[in-house]
């Protein structure tokens, strides 16, 4: 069975945008943030009051027609097994869809029946079979248990870790230190699962969007346990993340001298490669091309300190 193809651009934020709200969806989609994520999440589900949800279909399926403005639009929709979520793959599968955002998957038959579904409204749409690419949002206890095999399910690009939900699944207290504190297992098993189907994982959010210290610690914590991203709820969070999964300046540096001696080692018929005491073993080299491939996707950060 063919899928999508991955998708080469950077898929650093992810911005939350209710529907319904037509002006918003509007701003956000004609680049007029002060910085523009690099997915847009259009959502039809918690973000959407029940009164609303026609709406924000209708809202959502005139704004796809609009020229695109540098981001990809992938729109959250409710659980597969809903009236819900067949009436809303049926308004917003049409040309201008990057991707859903299926929330809630507990089991990786969810997906088959989601793929199945996709299959159907693009061939009504008229736009090529499996196009439209899926992100799993693990948010139970049952889901993470799940997590590698849901993330091998038809048309999957990437795990997206709902940390708030699966918080109250597992009881945590309303008010936590922290998800560094008592998420990091699951955070972590997200990525694990991710990384072995070779797909991407996204972290979770991060609550109080004027903390900008804590939205910059964890979420570079975030990159560090090997996230590609992180879901973003206000405009304000974009830059912040973006930056934060963002190599630096010093680590592209760092990157390109590794490949450079890699390489010259290789050009030389050496063996084995130092490079500042540190020997250049096959892992450094793989990681250190990821960065470079990084640095030409997206911008680098700042020099720190």
């Amino acid at each position: 069975m063919e899928g999508p193809e991955q998708i080469d651009v950077p898929m650093r934020s992810l911005l939350y945008t209710p529907g319904h709200r037509e002006a918003l969806v509007a701003r956000v989609l004609d680049g007029g943030l002060a910085t523009t994520p690099d997915v847009v999440l259009l959502d039809l589900e918690d973000g959407v009051p029940a009164a609303e949800k026609e709406n924000g279909r209708r809202v959502i399926a005139a704004a796809l027609g609009r020229p695109r403005s540098g981001c990809l639009r992938f729109v959250r929709v409710g659980r597969s097994a809903s009236d819900q979520g067949e009436g809303d793959l049926a308004a917003v599968v049409r040309p201008g869809l990057d991707g859903i955002v299926v929330p809630k998957v507990a089991r990786a038959d969810e997906l088959a029946l989601v793929d199945e579904m996709l299959l159907e409204r693009e061939r009504a749409a008229k736009i090529p079979d499996r196009s439209i690419r899926v992100i799993g949002s693990i948010e139970s206890a049952a889901g993470l248990i799940a997590a590698a095999e849901i993330a091998r399910a038809p048309r999957l690009v990437g795990l997206m870790f709902g940390s708030e939900d699966l918080a109250a699944d597992l009881g945590l207290p309303l008010r936590r230190e922290g998800p560094a504190a008592e998420m990091l297992y699951a955070r972590s098993a997200v990525v694990v699962a991710a990384a072995a189907a070779r797909i991407l994982a996204f972290d979770g959010i991060w609550a109080d969007f004027k903390d900008e210290a804590g939205l910059r610690a964890d979420a570079l914590l975030g990159r560090r346990i090997g996230f590609a991203g992180r879901q973003c709820i206000h405009p304000d969070q974009v830059a912040v993340v973006n930056e934060a999964f963002s190599p630096t300046a010093e680590e592209i540096e760092r990157a390109t001298r590794v490949v450079e001696a890699s390489d010259d080692g290789v050009a030389r018929g050496l063996g084995a490669v130092a490079l500042d005491g540190q020997m250049l073993d096959a892992p450094i080299v793989a990681r250190a091309r990821r960065v470079l491939r990084m640095a030409r996707s997206g911008r680098p950060r700042a020099r720190q300190g």
